[in-house]
């Protein structure tokens, strides 16, 4: 009996190694291709907003050149359109899409949203729309990972995980933050920790910035000199982080709502709409071109300039209003850095102020700067760890820790007080989920997806046998794993927190069944009695 249990745990060890090894094999897969991609996205980007900057000096002054612009700008408008309609997954973001395929709402086609995404992005930011670069970067990592896996006939577990860990390695490129992009796979795509997905994702995210580094070189976007944060001055931030979860939660409201209202607009097709935003945005850059594109050149100018709340304040307001007109209008292209640059002049501004007030340090207000960044991530996104982590790798600056997550968590719990809903989650919501003919092939094959969930502390599963909870129709439990022991399930084992419970799921219920596991796995379940 002994002698069996003791090949049992060698057979153990050498399966857990081999897979181990697989999952590092495709991590380099994914992070050198969605890396390069990522890094191809970012110089087209780049060369676009030199572009615009040449065209906004040529135009200048001539009313002649600025009526040609502005029929030019039409012009792209229109050709984005038809891009869009062409690929309808390339639209927006980019993070909502990814979320919809990994939970099994949608399977676009992987060439068509790199082809649509990358040119249409492109054309957007030359046009000067208020567009990041961060999200469709996302999107743009998880459909070349998305790539290699249906090149190398890979399995559909084994290709859900390339998509997640992709999107993670983009993420990685685009902010050169490694560790920022496996913990947004982890906690916003996710929900979960999955061992797998960490294991994959770690090796992604670091060859992705790897690769991003060799290209654009490795400083940081936000470079500052850290001054302490007296203690008995946190009431200061207190009261921050509860003015940026407020601010969050009318932010999401605010971006869905004018969404919603541009959708709903049916008289004016969207020919004409997405055109006349684009025309809008040419007037803007004439007024005032700082707030076009990402908002790389806001950060440079408040971080060199250190103006004062005034023009802080009118930026911030500026950048807001025309980066929710561009949200609305549905062209390919990020919120998500312009949402970062919203919190930090939001901080900025708020900064200012308690400065003058309370006699701080006068080299606090770059620190109120970056926290109101952490804040804001925190209370749109809901993500606060994510948030954290983001700002460090951007400032490759950690000694004020401690303020960063203080004004995080408040942020992120007035919004969940609230009841703001996380926005790319409501995003994702919005999006029509194609029907069983829509997706194809891969829908017939019928194929079997392995996902696992961590029972968390305190979660109403934990302490019950299996028999006695509802996993739905279509997933199968083959393991629990606790510790470093393998259970075989059986109706009377009973669960502990901690657990790590392995499904086997259809994929053709893939969707309605993660989304059942989903809200098992929350604290809010309560078990039938």
């Amino acid at each position: 009996m002994r002698e069996q249990k003791k090949l049992n745990t060698i057979r153990k060890i050498k399966s857990k190694n081999s897979e181990a090894f697989f999952l590092v094999i495709r991590g380099l897969e994914v992070g050198l291709f969605a890396g390069l991609i990522a890094v191809l996205y970012r110089y087209m980007l780049s060369v676009a907003e030199d572009g615009l900057d040449k065209v906004l000096t040529f135009i200048h002054g001539s009313w002649w050149k600025i009526a040609i612009w502005f029929g030019i700008l039409w012009l792209i408008g229109t050709f984005v359109c038809y891009i869009i309609k062409w690929e309808p997954a390339s639209g927006g973001s980019g993070i909502p899409q990814v979320t919809g395929e990994v939970k099994g709402r949608m399977s676009p086609s992987w060439w068509k949203v790199l082809v649509a995404k990358i040119i249409g992005g492109t054309a957007a930011v030359f046009a000067g729309l208020s567009l990041g670069r961060e999200g469709p970067s996302v999107q743009l990592g998880g459909m070349a990972a998305k790539g290699i896996a249906k090149i190398t006939k890979a399995d559909k577990t084994t290709e859900l995980r390339m998509i997640s860990c992709g999107a993670g390695a983009g993420m990685a490129a685009a902010f050169n933050a490694p560790l920022t992009g496996i913990m947004f796979v982890l906690e916003e795509i996710h929900h979960s920790f999955d061992k797998n997905i960490l294991c994959m994702g770690i090796v992604a995210t670091a060859v992705a910035d790897f690769v991003s580094k060799l290209f654009f070189g490795q400083s940081t976007i936000f470079s500052y000199d850290t001054v302490n944060f007296p203690l008995k001055y946190y009431w200061i931030l207190i009261l921050l982080g509860i003015i940026i979860g407020l601010s969050g939660v009318g932010y999401t409201k605010i971006m869905l709502k004018l969404q919603d209202t541009f959708k709903a607009i049916k008289k004016v097709p969207n020919t004409v709409k997405l055109p006349l935003v684009f025309v809008f945005s040419g007037v803007v850059g004439l007024v005032c071109p700082q707030v076009l594109c990402g908002g790389h050149s806001m950060v440079e100018f408040l971080m060199n300039e250190k103006p004062g709340f005034g023009v802080m304040f009118g930026l911030l307001v500026a950048k807001f209003l025309f980066g929710a007109i561009c949200f609305a209008c549905g062209a390919p292209g990020g919120t998500l850095y312009p949402l970062c640059i919203l919190g930090t002049y939001l901080g900025a501004a708020f900064g200012s102020i308690a400065l003058q007030i309370t006699g701080l340090p006068d080299g606090l207000w770059q620190e109120f700067a970056v926290i109101g960044m952490a804040g804001f991530f925190s209370a749109t996104i809901k993500s606060p760890i994510t948030g954290v982590v983001l700002v460090f790798e951007l400032t490759g600056n950690m000694n004020n820790i401690l303020p960063l997550v203080t004004v995080a968590l408040i942020s992120y719990a007035v919004s969940n007080l609230l009841g703001s809903e996380p926005i790319y989650e409501a995003l994702l919501a919005r999006i029509s989920t194609p029907t069983s003919e829509n997706q194809g092939s891969e829908i017939s094959k019928r194929e079997k997806i392995i996902k696992s969930f961590v029972i968390p502390t305190g979660s109403d599963l934990a302490d019950k046998k299996i028999k006695d909870i509802d996993w739905g129709r279509h997933a199968l439990i083959i393991t629990v794993e606790r510790g470093e022991d393998s259970i075989t399930p059986n109706g009377d084992v009973v669960l502990k927190a901690g657990d790590e419970i392995v499904f086997l799921v259809s994929q053709r219920r893939l969707a309605k069944t993660s989304e059942h596991l989903e809200e098992l796995f929350e604290d809010r379940y309560k078990p039938s009695t």
